[in-house]
């Protein structure tokens, strides 16, 4: 029984270096496009997701997840239509998704779909978020250049031949399956730290685009050894440690910029 506990707690330690780390990798385009704020919106945007796999007793990272892909498509759709900026489209459905969730959602699974469990991950789930998580990087490194490009001029990108729609499509399919890992670590409600806080200490130390995405992903995925060990030793909510984690590497890294 012992082996088999720390063989689950090693899997599930190395499936949040993963997430950690991509999720910051992401957090760092995210920050440069001001588009952080989406995050959080978005994520909540699973949590109907989550409230029907509870109910129905099946993998909340799959309820998660169809629920995103169906809303991203949505958004998609709605921006090419409207032209409404993507966070106004994002802000309508997470209120709409929020209002869903607890319609079905009873009060005791509330806790693990806001902050996560991640005591229910095994070796099959913890082996499925790290592959998971190497095809988001690879996504996402390939579209990285032209998401900062077209951050800063969809012209300039246009001329380049970069199909604008269909890279803001992929980027936000990224976005739904970082979520719908995301969401076992940390649950709906604390996403945005955990790609945010990463990216902001990276844009903190960081002194040049290469520099500040691999810091970002290095806080991220110490963010994650640091919370999952803490939550072995004492118990305590693993997402919210893995925050907390974060938060102080923030806070030192704004100590070193204003001693640089």
């Amino acid at each position: 029984m012992n082996i088999i506990m720390d063989i689950n707690f090693l899997i599930q330690l190395i499936a949040g270096i993963f997430v950690g780390g991509i999720s910051s990798y992401l957090g760092s385009l995210m920050l440069s496009k001001k588009m952080t704020v989406v995050i959080d919106p978005l994520s909540h945007l699973a949590l109907p997701g989550v409230a029907l796999a509870l109910i129905f007793g099946i993998d909340i990272s799959f309820g998660a997840f169809l629920f995103l892909f169906f809303g991203t498509i949505l958004i998609w759709i709605i921006e090419q239509k409207t032209k409404l900026p993507t966070e106004t489209i994002i802000a309508i459905l997470f209120s709409t998704s929020l209002a869903i969730t607890f319609l079905f959602l009873e009060e005791h699974e509330i806790h693990e779909a806001l902050f996560g469990d991640i005591s229910k991950i095994g070796v099959i789930d913890g082996t499925i978020t790290i592959l998971i998580s190497l095809i988001i990087l690879f996504i996402v490194s390939r579209i990285y250049p032209k998401l900062i490009l077209i951050s800063i001029s969809e012209d300039l990108a246009k001329s380049e031949k970069i199909s604008i729609e269909k890279i803001q499509l992929l980027y936000l399919f990224s976005i739904s399956l970082l979520i719908a890992l995301a969401v076992k670590f940390v649950g709906g409600l604390l996403i945005a730290g955990l790609t945010a806080l990463p990216a902001a200490s990276a844009r903190n130390l960081a002194k040049d685009l290469k520099t500040y995405k691999n810091f970002a992903s290095i806080f991220g995925a110490i963010s994650a050894i640091m919370g999952i060990l803490i939550y072995k030793l004492t118990n305590f909510p693993a997402g919210s440690l893995i925050i907390l984690s974060s938060f102080i590497i923030f806070l030192v890294s704004v100590i070193l910029k204003n001693l640089q």
